[in-house]
């Protein structure tokens, strides 16, 4: 074998792991930035109003089981879904997507 083949052969798994490396610490950054934004966010809210502040949060609750509801029940005979049910649905399906990416990466940001 040539070296230059070695080399490459060498490199491309070093590359792989240096990408993957760089990837991880991207997405944990990212999750730190999220949750502290959050928690600023919920601590701000708390400040101003607190009674809004629980307010909504009952109401993202509703909204979040809804779309939970819909989402997890037996589909319906019909069209797709419209209106309130599509709205929650996604609410539903943004939270939840939210919710494990924080659980995933955002363990190892130390904050």
């Amino acid at each position: 074998m040539s070296e230059r083949r070695i080399m490459v052969n060498w490199g491309k798994p070093l590359r792989e792991l240096i990408t993957e490396f760089v990837g991880e610490a991207a997405l944990t950054v990212l999750a730190c930035i999220l949750l502290g934004s959050l928690l600023w966010v919920a601590h701000r809210s708390w400040q101003i109003n607190p009674r809004l502040t629980v307010a909504g949060t009952a109401l993202a609750g509703v909204a979040f089981t809804h779309g939970a509801w819909t989402t997890l029940r037996t589909p319906t005979k019909g069209g797709p879904r419209r209106g309130v049910a599509a709205a929650t649905t996604a609410f539903f399906a943004l939270s939840s997507g939210v919710a494990l990416y924080l659980a995933l990466y955002a363990t190892g940001c130390d904050c």
